[in-house]
């Protein structure tokens, strides 16, 4: 069966609007997302390949050297489906972009090598 990485995306515009809610607000999204992510793993455990992680900073590395960057990746994990359709009705309920201030979870399939 084909696999696919899903890469977690946040735009740090919804990262800081998350960071301006009080602390107790903050809490409550992570009390009720933490659950529902752990959940939602347990309920879609069959396709996961690799849990991946969550990421922090980006440096890039270019012809000219290395540098601090920014963009919306934020995680990833590595999922096996029939098709990169199933692949992302997957993740239509997933806590990322359900309950925490994710934006999107792209879906792509592996072109060469397979996730592992």
């Amino acid at each position: 069966m084909p696999r696919y990485l899903a890469v977690y995306t946040m735009r740090p515009e919804d990262l800081a609007g998350f960071r301006k809610i009080s602390k107790s607000e903050q809490d409550a999204v992570d009390a009720a997302g933490v659950p529902a992510w752990a959940e939602w793993e347990k309920a879609n455990e069959g396709f996961i390949r690799n849990r991946g992680g969550m990421v922090g900073k980006t440096l890039r590395v270019t012809k000219t050297g290395i540098e601090e960057a920014t963009n919306d990746i934020c995680g990833y994990l590595v999922i096996e489906a029939e098709s990169a359709e199933a692949a992302a009705k997957i993740f239509k309920t997933h806590p990322h972009i359900t309950i925490f201030p994710g934006y999107s979870v792209d879906i792509m399939p592996f072109v060469a090598g397979d996730g592992s």
